[in-house]
């Protein structure tokens, strides 16, 4: 068992009822997510010692958090308890030829006040194998960015493995920094990098290749450039993971990943995933099985790549943020043929 950590905000999540409009109804069904709080909830279910860190507002809410979150073995330990409000997001889920809707809540939520001080890292890593960070944490202010980066050095001066996955939200940006000012200095802490194409073009300064997400059939072999790119500019990085979303429409992506590892280039299976019943973190279940991979199969990493694949695969199916699967139920796809079915 490895112990691996992960630093961001849990929110409350308000969702519209299957795919109804906002307000369409008088409802709203009320859950937690998080890109950092999902890896660690995918983590723990893989039975790792998954530590999730954070702040949150000492009243029930915060309180109904830590309580989801220790349901599926996280540890909360280090979780920051203070006055203040929890961020929140509602969600629109959409249909066919119309998108998915997200508005944001967190303006002067707790962890976008903390500050490097609020947390005694050196003590919270102590026995730790892997460090997590998204760039939605950066995004929420300069105090959480300056935490951020403490965080990663920390990490690496600890002999933590870092992995940082870019997850650009442009939404989220507002403080007066642009993306790329704040990531460049956490990205040389990394070892493995997770992004897409749009993340490595805004938070790194990085050109990803032409090409269309909508029209179908995507050149992986493109990819390759891009992921040389990264490397070059930040030799730091050991692992490029490039996730490849083909956007058909609201209900049906395709769905796969590529990597520059230490051994060699590996492209993943595609899933052609026809009937989607919540995209939302998706991204995150592929960082958590990439985690997972890497650390069980590090000499095999192909084993390791399509691994997050299949776990971000099944998280489609799957309401909520969270990736309620088990370490069979990705190995039984693996065993398929990617369409669910099991090969005999």
């Amino acid at each position: 068992m490895h112990r691996i950590f992960s630093f961001g905000e849990i929110m409350l999540r308000l969702k519209s009822p299957a795919h109804e409009r906002f307000f369409q109804s008088s409802l709203l069904e009320a859950s937690f997510g998080g890109g950092e709080a999902n890896v660690a909830v995918s983590l723990a279910l893989f039975g790792e010692s998954s530590v999730f860190i954070t702040a949150l507002p000492e009243n029930p809410i915060g309180e109904a958090a830590i309580h989801e979150l220790r349901k599926y073995g996280v540890d909360t330990t280090y979780i920051k308890k203070t006055k203040g409000r929890m961020g929140i997001y509602f969600l629109e889920t959409g249909a066919n030829q119309r998108p998915s809707n997200v508005v944001y809540d967190r303006d002067a939520s707790c962890i976008s006040q903390v500050k490097p001080a609020d947390f005694d890292w050196s003590l919270i890593l102590r026995g730790g194998t892997w460090f997590h960070l998204t760039g939605i944490t950066p995004a929420l202010s300069g105090t959480a960015a300056d935490t951020a980066l403490e965080a990663v050095k920390q990490a690496k001066n600890a002999g933590l493995q870092v992995s940082i996955d870019l997850n650009y939200r442009k939404k989220l940006w507002n403080y007066g920094k642009k993306a790329s000012e704040v990531m460049k200095n956490l990205t040389c802490y990394a070892d493995v990098l997770i992004a897409n194409e749009e993340d490595i073009q805004h938070c790194l300064d990085i050109e990803a290749p032409k090409v269309n997400v909508t029209s179908g059939e995507l050149d992986r072999s493109s990819y390759r450039v891009l992921a040389e790119r990264v490397k070059e500019n930040f030799p730091n990085i050991k692992r490029v993971a490039i996730t490849l979303r083909e956007s058909h429409s609201a209900d049906y992506n395709g769905w796969s990943a590529v990597m520059s590892g230490i051994h060699g280039w590996y492209a993943s299976r595609k899933y052609e995933i026809t009937d989607i019943i919540d995209r939302v973190g998706g991204g995150d279940s592929f960082a958590a099985g990439l985690i997972y991979g890497l650390l069980h199969f590090p000499e095999d990493e192909q084993k390791a790549l399509e691994f997050a694949a299949a776990a971000s695969a099944l998280k489609h199916s799957i309401p909520g943020d969270f990736n309620l699967v088990s370490l069979s139920e990705v190995e039984t796809l693996l065993k398929g043929d990617g369409s669910g079915r099991v090969q005999r």
